[in-house]
């Protein structure tokens, strides 16, 4: 009987320890926007598509002076 009182005594100290949390983290604005993040995805940004072709554009030039070097080296 008294590891029951023990574990209602665990559970409700980890209830209130959860409850104390959220509390804090609704207060700080955690959860103020619930609904952007979800949709985000579906929005086209230029500026990853510009920084992908300019990264595209670097990594050929690269490839470019390996061979180079390669070339060199026979």
């Amino acid at each position: 009987m008294d590891i029951l009182y023990l574990m209602i005594l665990c559970s409700v100290s980890l209830a209130a320890v959860f409850l104390v949390v959220f509390i804090v983290n609704a207060k700080k604005g955690q959860f103020e926007d619930d609904e952007s993040p979800a949709v985000r995805i579906l929005f086209d940004s230029d500026e990853i598509k510009e920084k992908e072709e300019d990264g595209n554009k670097e990594s050929e030039n690269e490839k470019g002076e390996n061979n180079k070097i390669e070339e060199k080296s026979e």
